[in-house]
């Protein structure tokens, strides 16, 4: 009776986990945009009473996702690296069950994210950067004008 509870209960687990995980995440990210919206809306109808510039919408409002991925590809050349390592050593330890050669693969696409990081990732940061300097000095200049003139 009990040994036929186990299949059932491993596929409710293995179905309604990762579910429940997924509509958490859905759920409190509506929450953190609608939280967004409430103080990008009171920060706007501040300056309107105080007759300042009205700052731009955000656009992480608009499109629901952010502007900027810093540094996306170390993530996934880490797990990718580490599941391909992970079969590598159970193929070994474990005699013919799995080829050596399987494991490669993962562990092939987890070394090249992890170049791509280390080359590529740097150039990235450093023009983003750029971007972000000049993008708060065109707002420092545009809020310290639109000060001046009260």
């Amino acid at each position: 009776m009990l040994s036929d509870l186990v299949p059932v209960l491993a596929v409710i687990f293995s179905m309604g986990l990762p579910l429940s995980a997924l509509i958490i995440w859905i759920a409190l990210n509506h929450r953190k945009r609608v939280r967004l919206i409430e103080l990008s809306h009171a920060e706007r109808m501040a300056a309107i009473e105080r007759g300042m510039e009205v700052p731009p919408l955000p656009l992480e409002l608009l499109d629901g996702r952010r502007t900027t991925r810093r540094r996306s590809s170390l993530l996934p050349g880490l797990v990718w690296f580490f599941i391909g390592l992970a079969t590598v050593a159970g193929s070994l330890s474990s005699g013919d069950d799995l080829p050596v050669w399987f494991g490669l693969v993962p562990l092939g696409i987890g070394i090249a994210y992890l170049i791509y990081y280390a080359v590529e990732g740097r150039h990235i940061e450093a023009r983003q950067h750029e971007q972000d300097l000049r993008e708060r000095a065109e707002r420092n200049g545009r809020y310290s004008q639109g000060s001046a003139t009260l």
